[in-house]
């Protein structure tokens, strides 16, 4: 399902509100689900899926693999899983993996352990852009080609390993290269053996958790996962919860509005995704955590915003690994927070969407905020909460979903005159945004 294309113009401030609200679901969780889905054993089913355009991208992409899916009811789907091994191709097939990362590392990580697999692999323009070397430096050490050899983006060629054997890999910030690692694995002979000293995302491991023969999960100074390939794989039962990266924007607005409270229902909490609430409440925010339970696997429970004042924030190396989505937010934030806020350890936000750390330069000049980027530093010079109503900001096409959310929370709060190219790029992860933020007063154009 491709969005249409539309332009949002924003001239006017969101008043104050006390609201509760209901986030997409987590796209992460989403992905994942129906990838193991897929090559388990008999029927998996997933509840509260995210329907959006990278999920669509998962879903057809497996549909062209062989695997039946089937939308049971609104945003519930039953996998008719067909085992490891199970994606063969009996000619070579295109898959498009829209403007989703995560699904063309995942993905390409099953792929290239599957045994007789000649797919051609493309994304959107954006996409395509992105630098796959990690991926292909690492699913080539099971085995797999990608052609044109030297070529390290889309659109490739990707052709599996005839005889994968498990591989040792020491896991850096990334959870996508660590979950396709793992993935890859699963199909392979022996013992694929992952060490992580900084703890990403872990959504692939909880989900594979029901599978004791075949995987090891050891927590201590370093984390050891061990994967035990060419065993089956338990078909899953996941409800997914709502999104945390989603909800950190309407998170973010609620701390600088003014008279302001929120709750967030029923959104993710795993640990390894919170990096932004343990940050912001380290600056003075009013954040609370309530109805705290586990689910498939995963913390849940609600959100409590209250606005208040913030000092400059602080956000040291180690919290990146768990803050990746939310830094855009982040450095709106520091804008309008009074002082000089500090973010290390985030060059690898110049490999996301876009140039995340570029553009987000570019939007905050239009408003006559200073920062700098030096040796892996970003610096923000905060001017407090600034009438901007005579200021313009343009963001281009970027499709960035991540930076629209951004801009469009700068917008409301400051009165900025703002038109964001492109915005259809947003439901990519949160296909409700608009209608939240309608509902909690924000008024807007949509310009197609």
């Amino acid at each position: 399902m491709a969005f249409k294309r539309f332009d949002l113009l924003i001239s006017k401030k969101i008043p104050s509100y006390n609201k509760n609200i209901k986030v997409d679901a987590d796209k992460s969780i989403s992905i994942r689900s129906f990838l193991i889905g897929a090559i388990s054993e008999n029927l998996s089913t997933v509840n509260n899926v995210l329907e959006s355009e990278d999920v669509y991208s998962t879903i057809n992409s497996l549909k062209k693999l062989g695997i039946k899916i089937k939308k049971q009811k609104a945003k519930k789907y039953i996998i008719f899983g067909k085992g490891l091994g199970s994606l063969n191709t009996r000619k070579i097939i295109k898959l498009n993996f829209g403007n989703s990362g995560n699904l063309a590392r995942l993905l390409n990580g099953i792929l290239a352990t599957t045994l007789g697999v000649k797919v051609k692999i493309f994304g959107d323009h954006s996409l395509n852009k992105r630098s796959m070397k990690s991926l292909i430096n690492l699913m080539t050490k099971f085995g797999a080609s990608f052609l044109p050899k030297d070529k390290f983006n889309l659109p490739l060629k990707l052709i599996s390993s005839e005889m994968p054997v498990g591989i040792n890999y020491k896991a850096g910030v990334s959870a996508q290269l660590k979950s396709a690692v793992m993935l890859a694995g699963l199909n392979s002979f022996g013992e694929t053996k992952i060490i992580e000293t900084l703890r990403s995302r872990n959504h692939t491991e909880n989900m594979l958790l029901n599978n004791p023969h075949i995987i090891s999960v050891q927590e201590k100074q370093k984390k050891i996962i061990k994967i035990f390939g060419k065993k089956y794989l338990n078909s899953i039962n996941i409800e997914v919860p709502g999104d945390p990266s989603s909800a950190a924007f309407f998170s973010a607005l609620t701390l600088l509005k003014e008279n302001s409270i929120l709750k967030i229902k029923d959104v993710g909490l795993n640990k390894t995704r919170t990096g932004f609430y343990q940050i912001l409440k380290k600056q003075g925010a009013k954040i609370k955590f309530k109805n705290l339970k586990n689910r498939s696997k995963e913390l849940r429970g609600d959100i409590i915003i209250k606005s208040c004042k913030l000092k400059p924030i602080y956000a040291p190396k180690e919290y990146y690994v768990n803050t990746t989505d939310e830094y855009p937010i982040l450095f709106i934030m520091a804008a309008l927070i009074k002082g000089v806020s500090i973010f290390k350890g985030i060059s690898d936000l110049a490999n996301k969407e876009s140039n995340r750390i570029v553009e987000m330069q570019n939007i905050l000049n239009q408003i006559n905020v200073k920062s700098s980027f030096l040796k892996d530093e970003f610096k923000i010079y905060g001017r407090g909460m600034i009438d901007a109503s005579n200021k313009k900001i343009i963001v281009p096409n970027l499709s960035d979903h991540r930076i629209c959310m951004s801009a469009f929370v700068l917008a409301i709060l400051t009165g900025a005159n703002t038109k964001i190219k492109n915005f259809e790029t947003v439901f990519t992860s949160s296909p409700s945004f608009l209608k939240i933020m309608k509902s909690l007063g924000s008024k807007f154009e949509i310009q197609k």
